[in-house]
């Protein structure tokens, strides 16, 4: 141990000693006397103690911010450790998870795509096959005549590769949870559906007002969820080899044949002199499909129209843009952000699909369920629901003026999907929640008798 004692003088009585404390480290010590105080007062006394609740505070508040009140750091930071290392084994179960479910989803398009190359190349098959030979035409059954699937005596069926027509398609209406929820499937087929002509009581040859819609007549009845929604239509001047009595039906979902060039969105298709008019798939393009040479034959965009919900009819649907056939030739009834969703009425090119004339109602297309065409005046209706809907709207293009109606209308099956006016019956046809039905009619030069 070493040691060293300086002293001043003996007035002032100072003194450093530097010595080993006991665990052998070197320690200077100064001291030096009062000059006032004779004595050092008790240790401790409240200042001290003030100082060491204050030095308490300070180590808990240090304990809680290095992670708890017990255990100090290193227990903290284990513990933040632990946390870390249990986030990444969930995020790693995560991954894996989603890992699987891109692996199972990437297995299951791929079956997809093979069975629909297997389709196409099958259909490629069937038709270049030629047709079996035809079989006697039968007298009428009365069995097949109630359920509306009789062929006239004496109409030849039509060539085997265009007794159907499919399409692939996808279609959404909110009230429906079949719509809402994975790919669904479109099918047109021609078939020759009896359909009651007018007893000859009536003249319906005119053109005058319409002023009544008689009770729905039910032909069939859809037995699957494919005949929820569609579209049954009547081509009024019909082209070879399709004769005036075949009537041609979308099923909205059903079959997986793809046949159709262009994917067909809603119930708003038609048939014109040999083709069919549709609106493709997500978009404002309207398409000319020619029966006979399987073929498009025209496409164009409908100028500014809304399309895919953004101006359906009340029950939805993507019914933005709905075709139809009148006395005058091929309508469109759809509405544009310009016309702020009010209808819009064109008059189309029934070659060309160019607009030939136009004319902006003040019908919001969204407060009415549905519309047809009878010799250029638009009708809309209240209701696609209620079983004692109105025809409330009519609109004149002759004249560019519209008026509120009140002409009785029944939603037999409380569904309406599709009401259009068939030029060949000069009937309503429509597509009541699985049924097929169509509606007498009584025009204005009829009132008077």
């Amino acid at each position: 141990m070493c040691g060293l004692l300086l002293r001043a003088d003996a007035q002032d009585r100072a003194a450093l000693w530097r010595g080993n404390d006991r665990a052998g480290r070197c320690q200077y010590t100064f001291t030096v006397p009062s000059p006032v105080e004779s004595s050092c007062p008790q240790t401790g006394g409240p200042e001290m103690e003030g100082l060491k609740a204050r030095l308490g505070l300070l180590e808990v508040l240090v304990s809680r911010l290095t992670g708890g009140e017990t255990g100090g750091p290193q227990a903290a930071g284990a513990r933040a450790q632990s946390d870390l290392q249990e986030a990444l084994n969930r995020a790693t179960g995560e991954r894996n998870l989603l890992q699987g479910e891109k692996e199972r989803l990437e297995r299951e398009l791929g079956g997809l795509q093979r069975r629909m190359e297997e389709m196409r190349r099958e259909t490629e098959k069937l038709r270049s096959r030629p047709c079996p030979p035809q079989t006697p035409v039968v007298p009428p059954n009365p069995s097949l005549q109630s359920s509306g699937l009789m062929r006239p005596a004496g109409e030849s069926p039509p060539p085997c590769c265009f007794s159907f027509i499919l399409s692939h398609s996808t279609f959404s209406p909110a009230s429906d949870s079949a719509w809402q929820y994975g790919p669904s499937f479109q099918e047109l087929k021609a078939e020759v559906t009896e359909v009651p002509a007018p007893d000859g009581s009536e003249d319906n040859t005119g053109c005058g007002e319409l002023v009544s819609v008689g009770e729905p007549v039910t032909h069939r009845k859809a037995d699957n969820i494919a005949g929820k929604y569609g579209v049954w239509m009547q081509d009024p001047e019909a082209v070879s080899p399709y004769g005036p009595s075949m009537v041609w039906r979308i099923d909205t979902i059903g079959t997986e044949v793809l046949l159709l060039p262009e994917l067909v969105e809603s119930t708003g298709a038609t048939i014109y002199r040999g083709s069919l008019y549709y609106q493709r798939r997500r978009s404002r393009t309207l398409i000319r499909y020619d029966l006979a040479s399987e073929s498009t034959a025209a496409r164009r965009d409908l100028p500014h129209a809304g399309f895919h919900g953004q101006y359906p009819y009340s029950w939805g649907g993507y019914t933005d843009i709905d075709l139809s056939v009148d006395e005058q030739g091929l309508w469109a009834v759809y509405s544009t952000s310009k016309a702020k969703g009010a209808i819009v009425i064109s008059q189309l090119d029934p070659n060309t699909l160019e607009v030939k004339k136009s004319w902006e109602t003040n019908i919001r297309k969204t407060s009415v369920a549905n519309s047809f065409i009878i010799c250029g005046r638009m009708y809309t209706v209240s209701s696609y629901a209620a079983p004692n809907a109105i025809i409330n709207h009519v609109y004149d293009t002759a004249t560019s003026e519209g008026k509120a109606v009140a002409i009785p209308f029944r939603n037999k099956y409380h569904y309406n999907s599709m009401v259009d006016y068939n030029l060949a019956q000069r009937k309503l046809f429509a597509w009541d929640n699985f049924h097929i039905v169509s509606y007498d009619l009584r025009l204005g030069h009829k009132q008077a008798n």
